[in-house]
């Protein structure tokens, strides 16, 4: 088999094919070979093939006409390898009514011509040259030769089907026990003692087995063939979707592209003018410059002139003019650096607002913080508290007041005792990229820290400053309450520090009461403000020592 052509079967098996089930009538021609069947088996897939292609299949499609999981170890025919009833021998071919479709039979004896007559005593399809040799034969010379035309409307015209354990007898029993058509010399032989019957009466029972088969299977069909339906308009719907979604990605896409390209246009255009302000006023600034410099170089070059070449008289009539020019020269003001400055940043991640509804990022900005202009805010300036963290916000701005809108800024900040400035507290600067910066420090003795706030190496307004560290915050140790008697519950002994009591034998205070302070309190030191230090002392009265027991 090594030196000839392979067919492999899953590619036959997995698609429709000219081969044909018993229920495929009309398929004269193999699927492997597309020839004319010649020695025709049925799969247990049921289609049909020729042996010789069958033998030439790859080993490895064994498995699925077995419906194992093994492969042909060795080299040999498939078809030898396959069990007997795996592959019913000798079927006939189911075909057309003859309407015009019953030539591309193949003879029976040659297999090389088309049929032509077929011998009716030997249920043999015959050529032309090989029906003539029929009936030069002594034994078939009478044999009943029907024309293949005049076979039309018949149903079939299958051989006789001959047992392949003995090719002389043909299959007409039927063994209940092996479930299988036998011949008369195999119940003698191998099926002896088996139960069998003609196929004749056994083809109703075995027949309606199938058929209720048939009619459980049908439904099957009926559901796979809607659940491809299904699939199928699945698939096309599933498609338009993603056509439909793809276009909705184009479409955002190239609106969104247009929007950044527009924002693009308005930066680079927002950069331009920064250039051309920054430029003119540099220009301006030259000229001033310039203009201050030439009167400065003249009135030098005449004044030099004037003291090496002049007369005293020149000199003294001259002198008032000299002075006066010069004294006013050098009373005027310039700035020996430029008035302007190259801080032009981008910030990508900063919002830019919405651009034809879609939202942009990416600013531009030319501001330069002004320390002077910075502020500083926050309840915890000049107090805090040891071991708890103080913090404070600075709010950059630049020249004109305005707020930066940013981050980035060079900060430092030191706190340091006024005593000991040799160990500064550690200090933690936040930036919010929005030009302010929260400073937190953690102080961990009480007494006076200075405070220094620096952006590009100089103070802000208000800096340096005092912060006074006052002893860590004493906890309350009584109630919050609106008076003693509600929140003990109406003990008698519950005192308050309010200093109120109720008649009847109370010691606490009660709503209404000659010298309730009408307002919630604290019970241990009478204080009004829930969030506070408590002020009891131990050198208080003895008595206020119950004022710890009251609870809510």
């Amino acid at each position: 088999m090594s030196g000839n052509k392979k067919h492999p079967l899953p590619g036959f098996v997995s698609k429709p094919s000219s081969g044909t089930a018993l229920g495929n009538s009309g398929k004269t021609h193999c699927p492997l070979c597309m020839g004319l069947f010649k020695a025709p088996r049925l799969l247990p897939c049921l289609h049909t093939v020729c042996t010789t292609c069958l033998e030439q299949l790859e080993p490895f499609s064994v498995v699925d006409l077995r419906g194992g999981d093994s492969d042909t170890s060795s080299e040999g025919s498939v078809f030898q390898d396959l069990k007997p009833r795996s592959l019913q021998p000798q079927i006939g071919i189911l075909c057309p009514s003859l309407r015009g479709e019953g030539q591309g039979l193949a003879c029976d004896l040659c297999s090389d011509r088309e049929v032509e007559k077929r011998c009716q005593t030997c249920k043999a399809n015959l050529c032309h040259f090989c029906c003539q040799a029929h009936r030069r034969q002594k034994k078939t010379t009478y044999h009943t030769m029907v024309d293949l035309k005049d076979l039309k409307g018949y149903s079939r015209i299958g051989k006789p089907i001959l047992c392949p354990a003995h090719p002389a007898e043909e299959l007409k029993l039927f063994c209940e026990l092996c479930d299988q058509p036998v011949c008369r010399d195999c119940v003698v032989g191998e099926h002896r003692e088996h139960p069998y019957n003609f196929t004749s009466n056994v083809i109703h029972k075995h027949g309606d087995a199938m058929r209720e088969l048939l009619k459980d299977t049908q439904p099957h069909v009926e559901a796979l063939e809607e659940a491809l339906a299904q699939i199928k308009g699945m698939n096309s719907s599933l498609q338009e979707r993603v056509e439909s979604v793809a276009a909705d990605v184009r479409k955002f896409s190239e609106g969104y592209i247009r929007a950044i390209e527009e924002h693009c246009d308005k930066l680079l255009k927002q950069l331009e003018d920064i250039r051309v302000q920054k430029e003119n006023s540099l220009q301006l600034q030259k000229a001033q410059l310039e203009q201050l410099l030439a009167d400065m170089r003249t009135g030098v070059e005449f004044t030099e002139h004037l003291l090496t070449s002049g007369s005293d008289l020149e000199i003294l009539i001259t002198k008032g003019v000299v002075v006066e020019r010069l004294t006013k020269l050098n009373k005027v003001e310039y700035s020996a650096r430029p008035s302007v400055n190259d801080k032009i940043c981008f910030s990508p991640q900063e919002k830019a607002g919405r651009c034809h509804g879609y939202e942009v990022f990416g600013a531009i900005s030319a501001k330069e913080v002004d320390p002077a202009k910075c502020v500083l805010q926050g309840e915890d300036l000049h107090r805090a508290r040891e071991k708890q963290t103080a913090s404070f916000t600075l709010l950059c701005k630049d020249a004109a007041g305005e707020s930066m809108g940013r981050g980035g800024d060079n900060i430092r900040v030191a706190v340091v005792p006024k005593d000991r400035k040799d160990c500064p507290v550690r200090t933690v600067v936040q930036d919010n990229k929005d030009g302010t910066y929260c400073v937190s420090y953690t102080p961990k003795e009480p007494g006076v820290y200075t405070v220094w706030v620096c952006v590009k190496e100089q103070h802000v307004q208000g800096s340096p400053f005092t912060v006074t560290v006052r002893k860590k915050s004493r906890p309350h140790h009584g109630v919050f309450h609106c008076c003693a008697f509600c929140s003990s519950g109406g003990q008698k002994t519950a005192r308050c520090a309010c200093g109120s009591t109720m008649p009847g034998g109370y010691l606490g205070c009660g709503h209404g009461h000659k010298g309730h302070p009408g307002r919630p309190h604290w019970s241990c030191c009478g204080k009004f403000t829930e969030k506070s230090e408590c002020t009891w002392t131990s050198g208080q009265s003895t008595s206020r020592s119950l004022l710890r027991t009251v609870a809510l």
